[in-house]
């Protein structure tokens, strides 16, 4: 799993997965911020963890072997982003095998600097009566990948940016598992940008 910040995604799949409600073996957890929250649910929780900063290295394609490297000495199936704020080369080798969750419907509301509050804030300024969150698979540009999935959450009109984002979080929060179970039982299929589900 990879990391920058508070690590609540984290925290989430870890108490999914003591709750039996999916099967995970998390292998290792990289957060690209010595400082990250995430670290210590990380540790907590018996899970080995690296930092892998950005600006130790001079390409994103040094930067993507730093983090893939040891993902592969740890033989993961798959990787799957909570929060991770770097824009990271994804190896031939784990095309359609990192996943990242963004807090709103893209293609609204993604790309570059779309993290965090400033999404939602963005979302209630647009006017939008919709929201939601989106599982989708990584590409070499922000939030751009084939879709798993999306949920949907109403825009209230009495919402600010602390209000929908606990709500689009809720979706989060039952959102990933629900894409992670698909992948373990073999029932997604990518076919260009299109995902099909079995």
């Amino acid at each position: 799993m990879l990391i920058s910040g508070s690590g609540t995604t984290l925290r989430n799949l870890i108490e999914k997965n003591a709750a039996e409600q999916i099967d995970l073996d998390i292998r290792l957890v990289i957060s690209s911020n010595p400082d990250a929250a995430g670290l210590g649910i990380a540790s907590d929780a018996d899970i080995p963890t690296l930092i892998v900063r950005r600006s130790g290295y001079d390409s994103p394609e040094a930067f993507g072997d730093a983090i893939f490297t040891p993902i592969r000495d740890a033989q993961a199936d798959y990787v799957v982003m909570g929060g991770f704020l770097n824009l990271v080369t994804i190896p031939d080798d784990f095309q359609n095998r990192v996943l990242n969750i963004h807090p709103a419907l893209i293609p609204a509301f993604c790309g570059k600097g779309f993290y965090g509050r400033r999404v939602h804030e963005e979302v209630l300024a647009y006017g939008a009566r919709v929201s939601g969150c989106t599982v989708h698979f990584v590409d070499n540009q922000y939030d751009h990948g084939p879709i798993i999935l999306q949920k949907v959450v109403p825009v209230l009109d009495d919402d600010t940016p602390e209000t929908l984002a606990a709500r689009v979080f809720d979706t989060e929060c039952e959102a990933y598992p629900e894409a992670l179970r698909l992948l373990a039982a073999g029932r997604v299929h990518v076919e260009g940008r299109h995902v099909r589900i079995d």
